[in-house]
């Protein structure tokens, strides 16, 4: 647990090293976090990897105990990419062929950005419930609506801390019970986020142009990917994942699969950690081999 002085926070991180020395000539994954919410939620899934990973996890900007008291930062995409990209020359995480990412939610389009960025250090990259959408009428009015309702939720935030609307709230984000320490802590993150730094953030998640750029750069991204979505998620569309393998699939020339599971939402490391940290291991192995094999001599 440590905190790293940025130029845009006092960046708060935990890093698996720091308790097991050993972990740091391990592969690294840097886990990248959603929408208004701290890292805590990764720690089930850590607690399975770190016997054979170094695993990093940190509070965005604007989240968690990150710091931004005294800084101005620029809350989009590359900002948050900055703030990540400072954290893992850091630590030392830039070393070729090294580093898995791992992005959820809003946190897939920062990885993808990271990806592209760090694609020396690449090993892997994986985009959970971070979908591409064909740009239609429909699509286009319902992210108007989905902007008004950011607004309106940010507004009565707080009524999502207790009852019947955060039974609701955490309903919305998870098919499968997590359990009432997880509940608690997606509701305290969620409402106890900046607010500047949540606006700005559910506006870029649907913002057109935003996301134009993260369809081109996801696609581009020079190392095998893996797809995770919950079929019932009702936060983001989980079409909009499959459209993202498929076209992966027909246009890149690194390696794309799939990781779906039909009865879970938003929260798949919650909801199925075991099963989730499972398909982990398969693509970080996966991508080792293909690596591997480009490198080859023989071939």
């Amino acid at each position: 647990m440590s905190y790293f002085p940025t130029k845009r926070c006092r960046l708060y991180y935990e890093d698996t090293a720091e308790s097991d020395p050993s972990a740091i000539g391990r592969p690294a994954v840097l886990f990248v976090n959603g929408w208004a919410i701290s890292a805590r939620y990764w720690k089930p899934v850590v607690e399975l990897l770190s016997p054979s990973y170094r695993c990093i996890t940190y509070d965005q900007s604007g989240t968690g105990r990150t710091v931004i008291k005294g800084h101005s930062p620029s809350f989009t995409i590359a900002g948050f990419a900055e703030e990540a990209g400072a954290l893992i020359e850091h630590l030392g995480l830039d070393r070729p062929k090294n580093l898995h990412i791992v992005g959820h939610s809003m946190g897939g389009m920062v990885a993808t950005e990271l990806a592209l960025r760090y694609r020396d250090a690449l090993l892997s990259a994986t985009i959970i419930a971070c979908g591409i959408f064909e740009e239609t009428p429909f699509t286009t009015l319902g992210l108007f609506f989905l902007g008004g309702l950011i607004d309106v939720s940010l507004s009565f935030r707080n009524i999502f801390q207790a009852g019947p609307m955060k039974t609701l709230f955490i309903k919305r984000a998870a098919a499968k019970d997590i359990g009432r320490e997880y509940s608690d802590i997606i509701i305290e993150d969620f409402t106890s986020s900046d607010r500047d730094a949540t606006i700005a953030v559910g506006k870029f998640s649907i913002d057109p142009e935003a996301l134009r750029a993260y369809t081109r750069h996801v696609i581009e991204i020079p190392a095998p990917v893996l797809c995770c979505v919950g079929m019932e998620d009702h936060t983001i569309p989980p079409e909009g994942t499959i459209t993202l393998y498929n076209t992966r699939r027909k246009k890149s020339a690194a390696p794309t699969t799939l990781l779906k599971f039909q009865d879970l939402g938003h929260l798949p490391m919650l909801e199925n950690t075991a099963g989730f940290a499972d398909g982990l291991k398969k693509h970080f192995d996966s991508s080792s081999l293909f690596h591997k094999k480009a490198t080859d001599p023989i071939r």
